[in-house]
């Protein structure tokens, strides 16, 4: 067992957060959190049921009301919402484009974080997303941000969408990272950024086995 009961894992989007932390995890036999899988899930439903992305009051409520539960375990994350499985459908283009509006809602970054924070205090886990070391977990024990440029973070969700049947195009995929980037960087609560004590990493050229071997090799420093 590691010394290294939480840690955290942030990045911009398709840094590789998930599949890092996913291996990382069953490696370690603990936890993992995809939070921004609970952010997608939020979004998902705010778009079937019409709720407005400029009020945040709504999505609050929205969010704060169901009942979000992410798989007990460290195998590829699902997570349900009101017990309907919504791991395929909020991996699709359009929430992709409305997930960073609905997660400037302060309200609804409140529930989440909330939520969130109960979840690490079960066990040991490793946990995903834009700030946690931040944010949601400040004390975590080990801090890793990783890396990756626009380019290459939109050739793998561009294979992940694509996977999935979406039509969808190299380009647009880009543009819609690059305009995530831009808004989850700028927005006024709870910014992308990595924390002061994070060990950052870069993903372009370095397997996922590699870079999980270089977070494994931290842990037994700790």
């Amino acid at each position: 067992m590691s010394p290294v009961p939480v840690i955290s894992i942030d990045g911009p989007g398709a840094s590789g957060k998930t599949v890092v932390g996913v291996r990382l995890a069953k490696r370690l036999g603990y936890r993992f959190i995809d939070t921004g899988a609970m952010y997608r899930a939020v979004t998902w439903l705010a778009l079937e049921k019409g709720v407005s992305l400029q009020d945040h009051e709504a999505l609050g409520d929205l969010a704060s009301s169901t009942s979000i539960e992410v798989s007990n375990g460290n195998g590829p994350p699902e997570i349900y919402a009101d017990g309907r499985d919504l791991s395929k459908e909020i991996r699709s283009r359009e929430v992709d484009q409305a997930v960073s509006r609905v997660s400037m809602a302060p309200s609804v970054r409140e529930a989440l974080v909330r939520l969130q924070r109960g979840l690490a205090a079960k066990r040991s886990v490793v946990m995903a997303g834009r700030d946690i070391g931040t944010v949601v977990l400040p004390d975590a024990d080990l801090k890793v941000f990783l890396l990756a440029s626009a380019e290459e973070r939109a050739r793998r969700r561009y294979k992940e969408l694509a996977g999935h049947g979406a039509p969808v195009e190299y380009v647009n995929v880009l543009a819609d990272l690059k305009r995530r980037d831009k808004l989850d960087s700028e927005r006024v609560l709870s910014p992308l950024a990595p924390a002061g004590d994070a060990k950052q990493l870069g993903t372009d050229n370095i397997t996922v086995d590699e870079v999980v071997e270089e977070i494994w090799q931290l842990t037994e420093k700790r």
